[in-house]
């Protein structure tokens, strides 16, 4: 098997040595992308530790978990268990079918995460690029959670480089993902923003070209205007993948990326 570009860099980059991969390829559904990684603190202490359940980008086409094991790290070592989830993606799935799977596997975090150190009501999701749209979607649209009994358990969301408000569709990707979908408004997650959402955090680069920023102010500016707290932080110099990559060491230093998510996540899980 040929390693993508992400499996290269997350094999090379140095490991946050205060975390460690407790378990790998959990099934949470039938099939081979249908399994998660569970990361956490080297040494987790006493009682349970609040839950980071990321999901990752790749247009909805692509993408591994073992490539984001930099990403499990690096917020295990800030004190969450930190779930990584596979999910299945085009063609072999259309959509909403990869909302599905995504949903799939934070129910199973719900149901099981204690007995790795987690406690499921300290639950926040996370994601880069379509992974933030999926988390954004899990924590918008109530017939997706509610029907788990989920909804009041999501305490926040942190998205990095995420698409939330790109209808019409004209873009190659979102044809591709969306044009087919029978109510197109229904597949953006701005259009689902309640004062019921949870607290938003949302990262961006501002020479992100292949997600525009705009996606993320304007999710932000419609929870703040639903009286939801929402942050929309831009990060000069980082394009699409800089803020993904910023949350490994030692390209932290040049963006406070996972300094401020871990803030946003510790607040809200935290206290």
């Amino acid at each position: 098997m040929s390693m993508e570009p992400l499996d290269i860099f997350n094999w090379l980059v140095p490991k946050d040595f205060g975390s460690r991969l407790m378990a790998r390829d959990i099934a949470y559904g039938a099939g081979r992308r249908r399994m998660i990684d569970i990361y956490g603190p080297r040494h987790m202490g006493e009682g349970t530790l609040p839950v980071v359940v990321f999901f990752y980008g790749g247009s909805w086409e692509s993408g591994n978990k073992a490539a984001y094991g930099f990403v499990g790290r690096a917020l295990a070592n800030l004190g969450f268990v930190v779930v990584i989830p596979d999910y299945r993606v085009l063609p072999e799935v259309e959509y909403p079918a990869f909302l599905e799977d995504c949903l799939e596997a934070v129910a199973w975090v719900s149901r099981n995460i204690a007995r790795h150190g987690g406690d499921a009501s300290r639950l926040a999701l996370a994601g880069h690029s379509a992974g933030a749209y999926n988390a954004a979607m899990l924590a918008l649209a109530p017939n997706l959670l509610s029907a788990h009994g989920l909804l009041p358990v999501v305490r926040g969301v942190a998205g990095l480089s995420g698409p939330y408000d790109f209808y019409p569709f004209d873009g190659v990707v979102s044809r591709r993902v969306f044009g087919q979908a029978r109510e197109p408004l229904a597949t953006q997650p701005i259009f689902h923003v309640s004062s019921g959402s949870p607290p938003m955090w949302l990262g961006t680069g501002d020479k992100d070209e292949l997600v525009l920023p705009r996606n993320s102010d304007s999710l932000a500016r419609a929870l703040q205007a639903a009286g939801v707290e929402a942050e929309a932080r831009h990060y000069g110099g980082l394009d699409h993948a800089g803020t993904l990559l910023s949350l490994s060491w030692p390209l932290r230093l040049r963006a406070p990326v996972l300094a401020d998510m871990g803030r946003f996540l510790g607040r809200v899980l935290v206290g």
